[in-house]
């Protein structure tokens, strides 16, 4: 039997493992260490077991896991993400369509200091839901614009799912990380453009708030001017040349904070300054970044009071738990990749398709489309570290003038963007499900409609994105 039959039956045999509700973490290891000792024999398998799950788990570079879940989950127990929705709320709930837009906006920050977006949509069903229903936002609609903001959360720097690309791809992380803010931002934009389109032509969906809500605060007299200036300084600094690149990104974000928002998300944005900041100059390296930022945020917690010794116990509680479900799933992968490439699948298939005439970016779509369509029925996690060995091969050998580096960056942030199309999009979209167990009144095919016209706008950009690689290469580019 040839190696490329004995793949194909193992994939088959772990979907069936995966139906009969196995783990997939545990039908990865099932099946991988099956065909390895199938195909080497069972005393190197235990061989490779022994060696490989302590030199897999010993690795420095994955400790940035559970330090960017730690921030994460202390940002959530501290109540920054209600913070960020009330000075949100301030400042859009008076437009036409702007209680969403200020859950959009609201998510957009606390991407930059959660990296989870399972969490960011947990924490802001129970932080925004209740307001959106005071301002008669549709039901279904503002559950949809929960569900499609929470994916903002591995969308925007620093990512969860995009460091574990980057250390099964071998990319550098920080350049993942510069490469992943405009398609980022993007998002937010293009979601907020969504809604303006969708209020337009249906204003009952989401009707502005008829006053100002009680919780409002002044903002400070000084930011705004403050925030003014800091922008310009920003752009002038940048355009001559006269300042580092990052400086002046940096002051461009601390001005923008000032101008557009207020007092109040000034912690929140100087946890994502210190941590993305800090990567993005050189400052400290990605794992670095990931401890200042969990530290900062522990402090920040702690000196507001938001944070007492429960809270921090069940944060780091959530993120034992969650880096455990992770870890296993990276050996389970681990070991079915070993088992892929002793049948010589990846090679075999990057031959195929380089002999197919396929052009480079129809091969890339190809793959896209089996990324959503898997993305329908599998855990997103498990889905990249199923088919990064099969598909990374196969992408490096194509030529699209670019370096192997930047065609490895590039393809990264088009698997983040299918992977939240994936936790969005119907039949599963798994943050519809998190949504929908925290508004558990609203039907859950309300929330998937309210959810499309976000999946709508994450395809245009999946295309923009793939037409044009320099939407994500730029910034590394330039802070390289």
């Amino acid at each position: 039997m040839s190696g490329f039959s004995i793949a194909l039956i193992g994939f088959g045999a772990m979907l069936v493992l995966i139906a009969i509700r196995m783990p997939i973490a545990l039908a990865m290891l099932v099946v991988g260490s099956a065909g390895y000792a199938y195909l080497n024999g069972m005393h190197a398998l235990i061989y490779y077991l022994r060696v490989n799950a302590y030199s897999q788990f010993a690795s420095y570079t994955l400790s940035v896991i559970p330090l960017f879940i730690l921030m994460g989950a202390l940002a959530e127990g501290s109540g920054m993400a209600s913070t960020l929705f009330r000075a949100a709320e301030r400042r859009l709930g008076r437009v036409r369509g702007g209680m969403p837009m200020a859950v959009i906006a609201a998510c957009t920050g606390f991407g930059a200091i959660c990296g989870s977006s399972v969490a960011t949509a947990a924490t802001f069903g129970r932080a925004a839901l209740p307001e959106l229903r005071r301002a008669k936002v549709d039901p279904g609609f503002g559950t949809g614009t929960i569900a499609a903001g929470g994916t903002l959360g591995i969308l925007i720097p620093p990512s969860v799912i995009l460091v574990i690309y980057a250390i099964t791809a071998e990319q550098n992380i920080a350049k993942l990380f510069q490469a992943a803010l405009i398609p980022g931002l993007m998002a937010a934009t293009f979601y907020c453009i969504a809604i303006a389109i969708i209020v337009r032509r249906k204003p009952e969906l989401a009707p502005p708030l008829e006053i100002t809500p009680p919780q409002a605060t002044p903002r400070p007299v000084w930011a705004r001017p403050l925030g003014a200036i800091a922008v310009i300084a920003a752009i002038g600094l940048w355009s001559v040349g006269y300042a580092n690149t990052v400086g002046a990104l940096l002051l461009g974000i601390v001005g923008l904070v000032f101008l557009l928002l207020d007092f109040a998300i000034i912690p929140a944005a100087a946890v994502a300054i210190i941590v993305v900041g800090g990567i993005y100059g050189e400052v400290f390296t990605p794992t670095e970044g990931a401890a200042v930022g969990a530290a900062t945020m522990l402090a920040i917690g702690v000196a507001q009071g938001s944070l007492d010794w429960k809270r921090i116990k069940v944060a780091f509680l959530q993120t034992a738990e969650t880096t455990g479900m992770i870890f296993l799933i990276l050996l389970g992968a681990e070991v079915f990749g070993a088992f892929l490439a002793l049948t010589q699948m990846p090679m075999g298939l990057a031959e195929m398709i380089g002999d197919s005439g396929l052009s480079p970016y129809a091969v890339v779509w190809g793959m896209l489309v089996a990324y959503i369509v898997l993305g329908a029925v599998m855990d997103e996690l498990a889905m990249i570290l199923l088919t990064l060995p099969v598909f990374m091969p196969i992408v490096l050998t194509l030529d699209f003038g670019m370096t192997s580096e930047d065609v490895a960056i590039w393809f990264g942030i088009l698997v983040l963007v299918v992977v939240a199309i994936g936790l969005a999009a119907p039949p599963i979209g798994l943050n519809v499900f998190v949504v929908n167990k925290v508004a558990k009144d609203v039907p859950i095919i309300s929330t998937y409609k309210g959810v499309i016209p976000f999946v709508l706008a994450d395809l245009i950009r999946l295309a923009l994105l793939t037409a044009f690689p320099a939407l994500s290469l730029w910034l590394v580019h330039v802070l390289n």
